[in-house]
């Protein structure tokens, strides 16, 4: 850490351009807003600690939230602004550097979340057990592979390529830790905005006033439609959903619920009208014909297949369309590797990496360190064990470019649907091998783990090397002190998910939702115990995926609205519309922009408050609080109260967010 008395670039609040960090046109040249030739302070003890803090609060928070309602959100974004209004509250002056890792750190919980949270639970699910040292492992050893296969891409994703990539998620981040050099009241509002959420899903959750979902059942006409027809709509009424979907922006929501209606409002009902005679098997020697079937379990035996196949094949789209850039990066490395020794050493602060010989050193010792966990922690046979760990770094290597490309382009990473395609390669291959059954499942599940963690870390690793590079970070520091986030994440995730199994579950009534784990579960067990894997349903669903490509639609979001459940799907989109409505009330430019970030911090707060207010009343449940109103919750009127709640709740967004002044020239 530094602890030399080195002097700072002063950083006063009227420096700092509006367009300091600006995406400039290719060629054009760049001023980070720390220069190269300063020496800012950037990892102190106050930055290790806070990062630290940071990564295990964000964490629990984004395990939480991914798994009670399937929805993982970006933890850099808060982690900013927290950072940005503690160090304006406690007096800091020039924090910028310090502020990035800190940022750098703490944001290491949202990817090794999605990592473990995507692929991990179906060891549950599948009636497994699931071990804490197999957790842990696989979300650390996911993490340093990420990590390390994206280094060498760095220059070409956040200098080589600059002007050609928007940077969304990085944009925001950087305006936030910007502007608190010049004000800290994002801090104030954030609090609030986190302390109602939080308040709100509290309520929810853990006395269960009114009901965490409202649907057209409230009315008896609803109930009807969906008996006769298969007709019905859902809304989850959290605030942290609520939040999310603002954030997600009106587009992509109305594409992810445009893939929804069209399972729920079309192949539902077509499905229960045209297959009248036909019967499922929904137990162990039960079947049920299919028009007795609920539009959910229609949803769950039928319709979300196909939104598995096409999310598959959206992973297969973005490889190939990215196979120019793993060629040109890949040149990069290598020729920096054979014919630039010592570079990084001469190369200015604000471009110099850890050297490769070191990260080739890690990655070739994690890679190691992996195979001997894969041999004695899951597999016990070194056959087998040589397979998985070829599997994992094939796969990681190249899903990794895909993965940043995503994020640098719209900011939103298809780890998913990478990863499903990953347990479908690797259990065909361990079933050739002879791996079958229950351990052939577990270990799917675990290769899925390392993989989904990986591609998780390089999407969210290229965010931060982006911030760094707008405001003249060291990638060095970033990179270094990455790893440490990555291992504490991995160590809260491990112990938040075994606590969230023996409180919740993730099988039975008022299970944990975990939509992406059992998604995976559904995918693997017929591939590894022979049964009937409906190979039909994946390929419609790959077909539309590329009739979507070629149409201009964003299959990957198309598809993943079709097989995460209709009420996780509908929140996204009145989210959307609010942020729509915000930023469309002012004729002015400035105006917009004033109240979408307003709008913005609001939302923030709503998932942040939300989310570590959950993890509390699962905390509670854990240690035998129960206090749910059980009986009033399950009556139309907790139902009824909760339309209420929840419209209340969305006026109070779009009125906050509305109360946005323009800054003053």
């Amino acid at each position: 850490m530094q602890s030399e008395n080195t002097q700072p670039e002063n950083i006063q609040s009227n420096s700092l351009p509006d367009n300091a960090y600006r995406e400039l046109r290719p060629g054009e040249e760049y001023h980070p807003v720390m220069p190269a030739a300063s020496r800012p302070k950037e990892v102190t003890l106050y930055s290790v600690l806070f990062g630290i803090v940071m990564a295990i609060v964000f964490s629990a928070a984004a395990a939480y939230l991914g798994l009670r309602v399937g929805q993982v959100f970006e933890a850099a974004i808060p982690i900013a602004i927290i950072a940005v209004g503690v160090g304006n509250l406690t007096g800091r002056k020039n924090m910028l550097g310090q502020n990035v890792i800190i940022q750098s750190i703490g944001a290491t919980s949202g990817v090794i979340v999605a990592g473990a949270i995507f692929t991990l639970p179906a060891l549950y699910i599948l009636g497994l057990e699931a071990q804490f040292y197999q957790i842990f492992l696989s979300s650390l050893f996911g993490g340093l592979l990420g990590i390390v296969l994206l280094i060498p891409f760095r220059k070409y994703f956040v200098k080589d390529m600059q002007g050609r990539y928007p940077f969304p998620e990085a944009t925001a981040t950087t305006e936030v830790l910007v502007s608190g050099e010049k004000k800290g009241n994002q801090a104030k509002l954030l609090a609030v905005s986190g302390l109602i959420g939080g308040l709100y899903d509290f309520v929810v959750s853990t006395f269960g006033w009114w009901t965490e979902e409202i649907s057209t059942r409230i009315m008896q006409w609803g109930t009807v439609l969906a008996d006769k027809t298969k007709l019905v709509f859902k809304v989850n009424t959290g605030a942290a959903v609520l939040g999310l979907g603002y954030i997600v922006g009106l587009k992509y929501a109305a594409i992810i619920c445009a893939g929804s209606f069209t399972v729920w409002f079309v192949l539902i009902p077509f499905i229960s009208h045209f297959a009248d005679g036909q019967t499922i098997a929904v137990g162990e020697g039960v079947t049920t014909l299919l028009r007795d079937m609920s539009p959910e379990e229609i949803f769950r035996n039928y319709a979300r297949h196909i939104g598995i196949g096409g999310i598959a094949m959206a992973g297969v789209v973005g490889i190939i369309r990215s196979s120019k850039i793993i060629r040109q990066a890949l040149g990069l490395a290598v020729s920096e590797l054979k014919g630039k020794k010592g570079a990084d050493e001469t190369a200015e602060r604000t471009q110099r990496d850890l050297p490769m010989k070191l990260i080739l050193t890690v990655l070739i010792a994690t890679l190691l360190t992996t195979f001997i966990f894969f041999q004695f922690g899951v597999l016990n046979n070194w056959f087998h064990a040589c397979i998985a760990i070829l599997i994992v770094f094939v796969i990681a290597f190249l899903f990794t470019t895909v993965a940043a490309n995503a994020i640098a382009i719209v900011g939103t990473n298809p780890v998913s649907g990478m990863t499903l395609m990953t347990l479908i390669l690797s259990s065909l291959v361990l079933v050739s091998a002879g791996l079958t059954g229950t351990g052939g499942m577990t270990a799917a599940m675990i290769i899925g783990g390392v993989v989904c963690t990986a591609l998780a870390m390089a999407g969210g690793f290229i965010t931060d090397l982006k911030i760094g590079f707008w405001l003249g970070s060291t990638p060095a520091k970033q990179e270094g002190w990455k790893f440490l986030g990555t291992a504490v994440s991995a160590a809260t995730v491990a112990g938040v998910m075994m606590i969230l199994d023996k409180t919740y579950g993730f099988v039975g009534e008022g299970a944990l939702v975990a939509p992406q784990a059992n998604a995976m579960a559904a995918v693997i067990k017929p591939l590894m115990e022979g049964g009937a894997t409906p190979w039909m349903l994946y390929l419609a669903g790959a077909a539309l995926a590329l009739i979507l490509t070629m149409i201009g639609v964003p299959a990957l979001a198309f598809a993943l609205g079709m097989f995460i459940p209709l009420e996780l799907n509908t929140p996204l989109l009145v989210g959307g519309l609010i942020s729509w409505y915000v930023a469309s009330r002012s004729g002015s430019e400035r105006g917009k922009k004033a109240r979408r970030e307003r709008g913005t911090l609001i939302a923030s707060g709503f998932i942040a408050g939300g989310a570590l207010m959950g993890v509390v009343s699962a905390l509670l449940k854990y240690f035998g609080a129960d206090w749910f109103a059980s009986s009033w919750n399950a009556t139309s009127g907790a139902e009824i109260l909760a339309v209420v709640m929840y419209v209340a709740i969305i006026g109070y967004f779009i009125w906050d967010s509305l109360r946005a002044k323009p800054e003053a020239e």
